[in-house]
């Protein structure tokens, strides 16, 4: 090496230290002036164990079939990895699971349906491609038989507690028609028409033997994936406190059997405003209820 290339050598190593020892400072200064880091300094991607003996409503998944298992596996992951989602799961059923649940109970349906609502909806007031609406995803024609009023000023499928009603009873008539909670939750999302029809075409009983489209093949194992994460949120990943989670917000109920021309003034009255009304009863779906039939609502009002 001649004397040129030993210079420029030399000049190398000493810009390179600099920069090193230049960037270390900026990074302890940058430490020093941050507040506590609010995410992970780790995060690892690693395949995850199918536990054993997982179940549904007391029901046994049959993890030894590879197809099953497969199932079972992917949604694992995805509901493992998608971390955002995960962790809005955790949030919305610390709010809205205690609603669900006493509901279920009263008509003795197995406290493992609640799951089902969040995989259909993520405990949110949302609308389908196919016109299902909230938490439950009923469909009008279904919601009108089970005794929700559905039209362009009250849509009950927004009402919680109405609509879990509703559901009770779909899958309470589910479960007398098919004699076991699997297909009841099959049924819950292909009809109970759908799944008699596999039935008959396959000569099979079990849902887990049955072929069905994609989604109702992945259903039921999204309930069971969701059902055992939320159970056990550190074996998974997910870290929060008590506090990071969402709660409901006290409100009172006001029993009105008459129209009410305009909500918003109406809320004015109760001492909030048209957006935390509506926050509170979004089955109304106007400014207005209309109400020509003298029928008794319930609305709630925030404290």
């Amino acid at each position: 090496m001649n004397r040129t290339s030993r210079f420029f050598a030399v000049l190398g190593l000493i810009i390179t230290a600099f920069l090193f020892i230049n960037a270390d400072m900026s990074n302890k200064n940058n430490n020093e002036n941050d507040p506590k880091k609010n995410t992970s300094d780790f995060y690892e991607v690693k395949a995850l164990k199918i536990p054993a003996n997982l179940k549904f409503a007391g029901e046994k998944v049959p993890t030894k079939k590879s197809d099953v298992k497969e199932r079972i596996d992917r949604e694992l992951l995805v509901n493992t990895y998608w971390q955002s989602n995960g962790l809005l799961y955790f949030k919305r059923a610390n709010k809205f699971f205690p609603v669900i649940e006493p509901i279920l109970k009263k008509h003795k349906i197995p406290d493992d349906f609640k799951y089902l609502a969040l995989i259909e909806s993520g405990l949110q007031n949302v609308t389908s491609p196919s016109g299902a609406k909230g938490f439950w995803q009923l469909m009008p024609k279904t919601a009108k038989e089970y005794g929700l009023e559905v039209n362009a000023n009250v849509d009950e499928r927004y009402n919680l507690e109405k609509s879990t009603e509703a559901a009770c009873q779909y899958l309470l008539d589910a479960y007398e028609k098919f004699g076991n909670w699997t297909l009841t939750a099959a049924a819950y999302n292909a009809g109970m028409t759908g799944i008699s029809r596999k039935i008959e075409q396959q000569n099979v009983t079990d849902y887990y033997d049955l072929l069905l489209n994609d989604e109702t093949s992945r259903y039921l194992p999204r309930i069971v994936a969701v059902k055992e994460i939320l159970n056990n949120p550190k074996k998974y990943g997910f870290i929060f406190d008590e506090e990071d989670l969402y709660s409901l917000v006290p409100t009172h109920t006001l029993k009105i059997d008459t129209a009410i021309t305009n909500l918003a003034s109406f809320a004015n009255t109760q001492g909030i405003n048209y957006k935390v009304l509506k926050i509170h009863n979004p089955w109304l779906r106007e400014n207005k209820l209309n109400n020509k039939s003298g029928k008794l609502y319930q609305i709630k009002i925030q404290n």
